[in-house]
Protein backbone atom coordinates (compact mmCIF):
# COMPACT_ATOMS: atom_id res chain seq x y z
CA UNK A 1 0.00 0.00 0.00
CA UNK A 2 1.40 3.17 -0.92
CA UNK A 3 1.09 5.81 1.91
CA UNK A 4 1.14 4.95 5.61
CA UNK A 5 3.55 5.57 8.46
CA UNK A 6 7.48 4.54 7.54
CA UNK A 7 9.36 4.80 11.51
CA UNK A 8 13.43 4.72 11.22
CA UNK A 9 15.80 4.18 13.66
CA UNK A 10 19.45 3.12 13.30
CA UNK A 11 19.26 -0.68 13.25
CA UNK A 12 15.17 -1.25 13.64
CA UNK A 13 15.83 -3.48 16.40
CA UNK A 14 14.31 -0.78 19.23
CA UNK A 15 12.94 2.57 18.70
CA UNK A 16 11.57 1.94 15.61
CA UNK A 17 10.04 -1.32 15.61
CA UNK A 18 8.46 -0.12 19.35
CA UNK A 19 7.30 3.00 16.99
CA UNK A 20 5.95 0.62 14.76
CA UNK A 21 3.92 -2.08 17.26
CA UNK A 22 2.92 0.94 19.44
CA UNK A 23 1.17 2.64 16.44
CA UNK A 24 -0.18 0.15 14.51
CA UNK A 25 -1.94 -0.51 18.12
CA UNK A 26 -2.77 2.76 18.87
CA UNK A 27 -4.72 3.08 15.07
CA UNK A 28 -6.24 -0.36 15.37
CA UNK A 29 -7.69 0.81 18.78
CA UNK A 30 -9.28 4.31 17.36
CA UNK A 31 -10.39 2.44 14.02
CA UNK A 32 -13.89 0.53 13.86
CA UNK A 33 -12.20 -2.05 11.09
CA UNK A 34 -9.41 -4.86 12.64
CA UNK A 35 -6.90 -3.48 11.09
CA UNK A 36 -4.68 -0.49 11.47
CA UNK A 37 -6.22 2.48 8.93
CA UNK A 38 -3.00 3.38 7.40
CA UNK A 39 -0.41 0.98 6.57
CA UNK A 40 2.63 1.09 9.34
CA UNK A 41 6.10 -0.13 8.93
CA UNK A 42 9.98 -0.18 10.07
CA UNK A 43 13.11 0.54 9.27
CA UNK A 44 16.66 1.79 10.08
CA UNK A 45 19.31 3.28 8.51
CA UNK A 46 22.01 0.73 9.06
CA UNK A 47 19.97 -2.13 9.76
CA UNK A 48 21.21 -5.69 9.09
CA UNK A 49 18.14 -7.95 7.65
CA UNK A 50 16.12 -9.99 9.28
CA UNK A 51 17.17 -9.76 12.71
CA UNK A 52 14.60 -10.21 15.48
CA UNK A 53 13.75 -6.90 17.84
CA UNK A 54 15.65 -6.76 20.89
CA UNK A 55 14.41 -8.80 23.28
CA UNK A 56 13.52 -5.50 25.59
CA UNK A 57 11.66 -4.21 22.50
CA UNK A 58 9.61 -7.24 21.75
CA UNK A 59 8.84 -7.46 25.79
CA UNK A 60 6.93 -3.95 25.17
CA UNK A 61 5.90 -4.64 21.69
CA UNK A 62 4.12 -7.67 22.83
CA UNK A 63 2.10 -5.26 25.87
CA UNK A 64 0.63 -3.55 22.30
CA UNK A 65 -0.01 -5.96 19.72
CA UNK A 66 0.55 -9.53 21.56
CA UNK A 67 2.73 -10.61 19.42
CA UNK A 68 6.44 -9.55 18.27
CA UNK A 69 8.39 -12.99 17.66
CA UNK A 70 7.79 -12.62 13.76
CA UNK A 71 9.47 -9.82 13.53
CA UNK A 72 12.56 -9.14 11.20
CA UNK A 73 14.94 -6.20 11.02
CA UNK A 74 14.91 -4.13 7.41
CA UNK A 75 17.31 -2.00 6.01
CA UNK A 76 15.26 1.67 4.60
CA UNK A 77 15.38 1.21 0.78
CA UNK A 78 14.86 4.92 -1.35
CA UNK A 79 11.80 2.58 -2.81
CA UNK A 80 10.31 2.78 0.91
CA UNK A 81 10.82 6.31 1.45
CA UNK A 82 9.50 7.26 -1.52
CA UNK A 83 5.98 4.82 -0.77
CA UNK A 84 5.48 5.93 2.56
CA UNK A 85 2.88 8.68 3.42
CA UNK A 86 5.22 10.09 6.41
CA UNK A 87 8.64 9.12 7.43
CA UNK A 88 9.24 9.43 10.83
CA UNK A 89 12.87 9.07 12.36
CA UNK A 90 14.28 8.73 16.17
CA UNK A 91 16.67 11.19 15.37
CA UNK A 92 17.36 14.06 13.22
CA UNK A 93 20.50 12.42 12.04
CA UNK A 94 18.29 9.26 10.14
CA UNK A 95 16.21 12.25 8.94
CA UNK A 96 18.88 13.16 7.26
CA UNK A 97 20.41 10.07 6.46
CA UNK A 98 16.62 9.65 5.13
CA UNK A 99 16.59 12.42 2.88
CA UNK A 100 20.00 11.62 1.18
CA UNK A 101 18.59 8.54 0.09
CA UNK A 102 15.20 9.29 -1.13
CA UNK A 103 15.34 13.48 -1.48
CA UNK A 104 11.97 13.87 -2.97
CA UNK A 105 10.69 12.73 0.47
CA UNK A 106 11.98 15.64 2.39
CA UNK A 107 8.84 17.36 2.40
CA UNK A 108 7.43 13.67 4.27
CA UNK A 109 10.36 13.37 6.46
CA UNK A 110 10.38 14.35 10.60
CA UNK A 111 12.07 13.23 13.61
CA UNK A 112 8.83 11.70 15.60
CA UNK A 113 9.04 14.17 17.97
CA UNK A 114 9.21 17.30 14.88
CA UNK A 115 6.15 15.91 13.37
CA UNK A 116 4.01 15.73 16.98
CA UNK A 117 4.92 18.89 17.98
CA UNK A 118 3.82 20.80 14.56
CA UNK A 119 0.79 18.31 14.79
CA UNK A 120 0.20 20.02 17.96
CA UNK A 121 0.92 23.10 17.15
CA UNK A 122 -1.48 23.48 13.65
CA UNK A 123 -4.60 21.49 15.52
CA UNK A 124 -4.43 24.38 18.74
CA UNK A 125 -4.86 26.45 16.41
CA UNK A 126 -8.06 25.37 14.91
CA UNK A 127 -6.50 25.09 11.16
CA UNK A 128 -8.02 22.14 9.14
CA UNK A 129 -6.34 18.57 8.98
CA UNK A 130 -8.44 17.20 6.61
CA UNK A 131 -12.05 17.06 4.97
CA UNK A 132 -14.75 15.75 7.69
CA UNK A 133 -15.44 12.54 5.62
CA UNK A 134 -11.55 12.12 4.41
CA UNK A 135 -9.89 8.47 4.93
CA UNK A 136 -7.10 7.69 7.12
CA UNK A 137 -4.80 7.55 4.38
CA UNK A 138 -6.46 11.20 3.32
CA UNK A 139 -5.71 12.64 6.34
CA UNK A 140 -2.25 11.61 6.68
CA UNK A 141 -1.53 13.36 3.42
CA UNK A 142 -3.12 16.95 4.82
CA UNK A 143 -1.40 16.40 8.30
CA UNK A 144 1.64 16.16 5.98
CA UNK A 145 0.92 19.40 4.47
CA UNK A 146 -0.11 20.87 7.65
CA UNK A 147 2.41 19.85 9.42
CA UNK A 148 4.66 21.82 6.91
CA UNK A 149 2.94 24.68 7.42
CA UNK A 150 3.32 24.83 10.94
CA UNK A 151 6.91 25.21 10.79
CA UNK A 152 7.15 29.14 10.37
CA UNK A 153 5.00 28.88 13.64
CA UNK A 154 7.07 26.52 16.04
CA UNK A 155 10.63 27.46 17.51
CA UNK A 156 13.16 25.00 16.35
CA UNK A 157 14.21 22.90 19.41
CA UNK A 158 17.30 22.42 20.74
CA UNK A 159 19.74 20.69 19.72
CA UNK A 160 18.83 16.98 20.97
CA UNK A 161 15.34 17.82 22.08
CA UNK A 162 13.95 15.83 18.72
CA UNK A 163 15.97 13.19 19.19
CA UNK A 164 14.53 9.69 20.65
CA UNK A 165 17.39 8.08 23.11
CA UNK A 166 18.62 5.25 21.99
CA UNK A 167 18.04 2.54 24.74
CA UNK A 168 20.13 -0.06 23.36
CA UNK A 169 22.16 -1.26 26.31
CA UNK A 170 19.93 -0.09 29.08
CA UNK A 171 17.63 -2.23 31.19
CA UNK A 172 13.91 -3.08 30.24
CA UNK A 173 12.41 0.02 32.63
CA UNK A 174 14.59 2.60 29.76
CA UNK A 175 12.69 0.79 26.84
CA UNK A 176 9.58 1.09 29.05
CA UNK A 177 10.00 5.05 29.42
CA UNK A 178 11.03 4.94 25.13
CA UNK A 179 7.73 3.20 24.53
CA UNK A 180 6.05 5.99 26.64
CA UNK A 181 7.83 8.96 24.60
CA UNK A 182 6.78 6.73 21.81
CA UNK A 183 2.93 6.67 22.52
CA UNK A 184 3.30 10.68 23.34
CA UNK A 185 4.60 11.91 20.37
CA UNK A 186 1.98 9.57 18.53
CA UNK A 187 -1.14 10.87 20.52
CA UNK A 188 -1.58 13.97 18.53
CA UNK A 189 -0.92 12.25 15.01
CA UNK A 190 -3.48 9.57 15.68
CA UNK A 191 -6.17 11.69 16.81
CA UNK A 192 -5.93 13.30 13.62
CA UNK A 193 -5.59 10.07 11.55
CA UNK A 194 -7.91 7.93 12.87
CA UNK A 195 -10.79 10.53 14.20
CA UNK A 196 -13.82 9.40 13.34
CA UNK A 197 -15.87 10.64 10.68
Amino acid sequence: MVGGLLFVCHANLCRSPMAEYIARAMLTDMAPAADAPVAVSSAGTHAVPGQPMHPHAAAVAAQWSGESHTFRSRPVTAAALARAGVVLTATREQRGACVALAPGAIRRTFTLRQFSRLVTAATERGWPTAEIDAAPAERLAALVSTAGRARALVQPARAGEDDLADPLGQPLGQFRRCAGEIERALRPVVDVIAKPC
